[in-house]
């Protein structure tokens, strides 16, 4: 960064303290990755400097020729990589795209149904934080009381009542797997559309390690920087038919220039993840998160669901006496990064934050695998029984330090 530290030293010395967090801490975030180093030079590429609108051989602007031959391989690569019929890889982020969906087949007012939000859904599937609540009319569904599964009967239920024009499948919290088919059923038989938010889990589909929602979806989201390990953005994919309607909902209707640095990076983690190593950490990303909620279960901690299946661990602290937001700041000060969440039990007790979630994506990506997973366990609960303790905490930290340094991020 030699340039960078000659213009603004103060800003490559917070970069440098980045990297050096990174390295040295175990991250549990599940919303977070680590991208190949192919990956950050695509997004600090001369693209950089590109302005585009519109579509590959109509722009708005001139000298888009080497702009649009990386669009058209995104859009190949992605369309192959998820055998879908139509993908735009334009937006700027997964709540960018989803608003695109939206606007692209629906009118201000109709009603959507989604997931409630303490039950795993996302923001922008209508919590009234968001702007989509202003948007539209949305109606939750949960999950079951004891089971803490999606209760597909309530969603059947809920749909036939309320009548909907799109459905939501997807989750921000939520550690299963969903039923697309049973979903897609659902919607069909009240005229809905299907609306599939993957942002999480587009990585694990894209290795083909759980099923896709793409063949019962009329419309599926993602993010390229969770699972997908391939940097900031969004991503929609769709069926033919929708795909005029979806682009024009983009642009020019969402957004106006998009990021050619980011198509860029899209492009590469589309090719990447067709190779036998993305597979692989898809594939351990899956045992890791199985193997810490089993291990984590076994030190007496409460799971949301009983367990995992695919990179996410919700973890009900309620039963142990914490709550979500100490948890995460005892954590963090031993190295461990997490993020407090809410649990489906908060949906009774608004403000309310009892969970912490913990994804496998990065530590797998770092190259931990099951061996690993015991002493990180040990490490989450050591902290937290002992968050009182000064000297405990600190070899807590040190020991999960050694164990990040055994894994390095950039070798």
């Amino acid at each position: 960064m030699q340039h960078l530290l000659k213009d603004d030293p103060d800003v490559a010395a917070l970069i440098k303290k980045e990297e050096s967090r990174i390295e040295n801490t175990l991250d549990l975030i599940a919303a977070e990755n680590h991208s190949p180093r192919s990956i950050m030079e695509a997004l600090g590429s001369i693209f950089n400097t590109k302005t585009i609108e519109g579509y590959p051989g109509k722009r708005f602007h001139a000298g888009c020729v080497y702009a649009d031959e990386i669009e058209e391989l995104a859009i190949s690569r992605g369309k192959e990589l998820f055998d879908a019929e139509h993908i735009n890889v334009q937006p700027h982020s997964g709540t960018s795209a989803n608003l695109a969906v939206y606007f692209s087949v629906l009118n201000v007012g109709d009603r959507i149904l989604s997931m409630s939000l303490p039950h795993g859904g996302h923001l922008s599937h209508g919590h009234r934080a968001s702007i989509t609540s202003r948007c539209f009319d949305f109606i939750h569904y949960s999950v079951d009381r004891e089971t803490e599964l999606i209760d597909y009967e309530e969603v059947r239920t809920l749909a036939e009542q309320y009548r909907p024009k799109m459905i939501v499948a997807g989750a921000s919290s939520y550690p299963r797997l969903i039923d697309y088919e049973k979903m897609a059923v659902i919607a069909k038989d009240v005229s809905a559309y299907l609306f599939a938010d993957m942002a999480h889990i587009a990585g694990l589909v894209a290795a083909k390690v759980i099923p896709s929602p793409v063949p019962h979806c009329d419309f599926v989201t993602f993010t390229t920087y969770k699972t997908m390990m391939g940097g900031r953005g969004g991503v929609i994919l769709c069926k033919q038919d929708y795909g005029k309607k979806i682009d024009s909902a983009v642009f020019p209707g969402c957004q106006g220039t998009s990021a050619v640095n980011v198509i860029a990076a899209k492009a590469v983690i589309f090719k990447l993840a067709r190779a036998q190593h993305f597979v692989d950490i898809q594939k351990q990303t899956l045992s890791n998160a199985v193997l810490l909620a089993t291990e984590l279960a076994h030190k007496g901690y409460r799971l949301v669901s009983g367990g995992t299946e695919n990179h996410q661990v919700l973890v009900d602290l309620a039963a142990k006496g914490f709550d979500g937001s100490a948890a995460e700041q005892t954590l963090e000060s031993v190295g461990i990064i997490a993020n407090r969440n809410v649990v489906p039990r908060d949906a009774e007790h608004p403000g309310a934050v009892s969970g912490i979630r913990l994804g496998t994506a990065a530590i797998s990506a770092r190259g931990m695998s099951g061996q690993e997973m015991p002493r990180i366990a040990h490490l989450i609960d050591s902290a937290l029984v002992n968050s009182g303790n000064k000297e405990v905490l600190k070899q807590i930290s040190l020991d999960a330090e050694a164990l990040a340094r055994k894994f390095p991020v950039y070798a």
